[in-house]
């Protein structure tokens, strides 16, 4: 059962760690307060680390609120200082963007976004794309399509079988 009301310093934290660039302790606040539109994470970055790769998503606008600690915030071309108290967008279709923990000790922020039952999630440094979509729900965890990699340019009708005399 959801809770009323959460306090971080009691959320366990789970660890997320892909190889030696990305690392972070995170918590749920939204599935913990029984939310379904809104996505509410607390996270914890170490020094040196980023909790995620850069990228875009196409539906959902990002929001983040710095509550300790210091940073660069990658967001397009830019690189922004980012601190205590600073808050950050990252509108849906907008800049790629990334946090990453420049200072030394732990960079913990929020992280709040709508949640939507499609998303396309772009990644420039890698040039991958991932879909995720499904008629309810949340599409990271009820998608009934999850799929992604790397895309070459594609026609509307390029692949289809567009002649009469094979309709089979």
């Amino acid at each position: 059962m959801a809770e009323a009301v959460v306090n971080l310093d009691e959320l366990p934290l789970k660890p997320d760690i892909v190889g030696t660039r990305f690392a972070n302790e995170y918590a749920e606040i939204g599935t913990a307060l029984g939310l379904k539109a809104l996505g509410a994470n607390y996270l914890v970055v170490p020094p040196g680390k980023t909790s995620m790769p850069f990228h875009r998503h196409h539906t959902s606008d990002e929001m983040f609120f710095i509550l300790s600690g210091t940073g660069e915030y990658r967001f397009g071309d830019e690189r922004i200082p980012v601190r205590q108290g600073d808050c950050l967008g990252a509108p849906a279709a907008g800049a790629a963007h990334q946090l990453i923990n420049t200072g030394s000790e732990p960079l913990r922020y929020l992280a709040l976004s709508n949640n939507t039952n499609a998303e396309v999630i772009e990644y420039p440094d890698s040039g991958r794309v991932r879909v995720d979509v499904g008629l309810s729900g949340f599409h990271r965890y009820d998608g009934t399509f999850k799929e992604g990699g790397k895309l070459t340019p594609l026609g509307y009708w390029e692949g289809e079988n567009i002649d009469d005399a094979d309709n089979s």
